[in-house]
Order: C-alpha cells, then structure tokens, then sequence
C-alpha cells in the first residue's frame, strides 16, 4: 500500500521511538527518536524539509502526546493523526469490550498481519513487553498474552535478588546454564521461547502461521524454532492500513 505524498510514521514505546519517512512505496529514511536525547530529536526533526502526513502509533500518556504533537506541528505545520484501537479495522474484529484498552501497538500489528494473510495467525512482538496475540481465519481476534520482554525479566531478578550477579556478557540460549549469567540468560530464553510455544499449542491444531516483530523478534524466532516470517515493519504497515481506511 504506497502513501500520497511525504509522510512521517513514528511508532512510539514507552521510553523511545522508531521513526521512518515514507515516499509512496518507498522508505527514504529511518531512525530512532528518545525524548530526553538532543542529537536523536535534531536528527528526527531534520529528516525532511516539508512533509504532507504525520502518523503516529503510540502508547505514551497523552500528555507525553500533547507533547510530541507540539514539536512536530511546530518544525513542519502539520497535525499528525494518531491511530487509535478500534472496533474493527478492515476484516479485523477486536476482542476487547473496550477496544480503547489494548495498546495500538498490539493492535496495528494484527492489521498488518491480517494483511498479509487471510489463514489464522500469530503476531508476535517481542519488545520491552512480549506480546502473543491470535487472529482467526475470519478475521477475529481469539485473545492474546502479555509478557515481561527479555530486559524486564533481568531487571525484576536483579532487582529482588542479592546474589544473582554477573559481569559476563552472556547470549540467550535453550540450554541448561552452567554459571549463573547463562542460568539466568538462558532461563530467560527458556522463558520467552516457552511462553510462546505453549501459546500456540493453546492456540488449537489449525494450522497457523507466525509472523515475529519487535527488536528481539528474530532471535526469539530462532529459539522458539517453529518457522514464522521476521516483519520489523509491521506495526507501520498496520499504520498505513489503518490511515489509509480513514
């Protein structure tokens, strides 16, 4: 789906943004934008002359919203839009009785998986929270589950423990740890890998297909070892979607 014009689509986490410029079906530019980091800010604000589009997925607090609005109207004069969960997006029907409550996120990504698949699917995005959300092959979602990512994990332990500690610079494996950096590393894979595996067998025999997002989307793909397609993109493709249905 290409988009009329320059436009600026942000997809905005709790503590940074990923950001890219969008030129019909081209992607001219991309970064990462932080708040309280001057050089990311310039760089964002710098990406474009003139633009004809801002929008925006977010699930910041409104007032952090009001915020960012008010330095994007300011560089460039334009109001961004800001997509919201809805009802139903296209063939997309929410679970939620209060759709307002599901992060757009969440949301945005299951509309750009319905996109690319009309069979059943599991979108998963493995960010700061790791997400699991199941879409029927009518369009329904089935539910979903919310889970502390790989960071929060290690932060809860350190946190509330004394003597878990380490110093080495340990990757995530399935493995049985043999020092306490790959007990808790690898813990944490055994986690994220298992939460998602036992989603999907919850998830009924129907054949599903897996489409992963997120920053450590591809290597929980890698662990959880059961296909899927890595989409970094897919919460922007939901976006383009859902302005393109306005």
């Amino acid at each position: 789906m290409g988009v009329s014009g320059l436009c600026l689509q942000l997809d905005v986490g709790n503590t940074s943004a990923k950001w890219r410029l969008v030129n019909g079906n081209e992607v001219s530019d991309r970064g990462d934008y932080r708040p309280n980091d001057e050089s990311s800010q310039q760089r964002l604000l710098g990406c474009s002359e003139s633009l004809d589009h801002i929008w925006i997925s977010s699930v910041i607090a409104p007032a952090s919203e009001i915020r960012l609005s008010r330095l994007l109207e300011s560089q460039w004069g334009v109001t961004p839009w800001f997509a919201r969960s809805q009802v139903c997006t296209g063939s997309l029907v929410n679970s939620y009785s209060d759709p307002s409550r599901m992060g757009v996120d969440r949301w945005l990504a299951m509309v750009g998986g319905r996109e690319r698949t009309k069979s059943k699917v599991c979108v998963i995005d493995a960010g700061s929270a790791l997400t699991v959300d199941i879409v029927g092959a009518t369009g329904r979602h089935e539910g979903g589950y919310i889970i502390p990512g790989v960071a929060l994990m290690e932060r809860a332990l350190l946190l509330d423990t004394d003597r878990v500690r380490f110093n080495e610079d340990i990757g995530h494996a399935l493995t049985p740890g043999t020092s306490t950096a790959q007990a808790v590393r690898h813990g944490i894979a055994l986690a994220q890998a298992g939460a998602v595996s036992l989603a999907l067998n919850q998830a009924g025999s129907e054949p599903i297909a897996l489409l992963f997002c997120g920053g450590a989307g591809e290597a929980l793909m890698q662990l959880v070892d059961r296909g899927g397609e890595m989409v970094p993109d897919l919460v922007f493709e939901g976006l383009e979607i859902m302005a393109g249905l306005r």
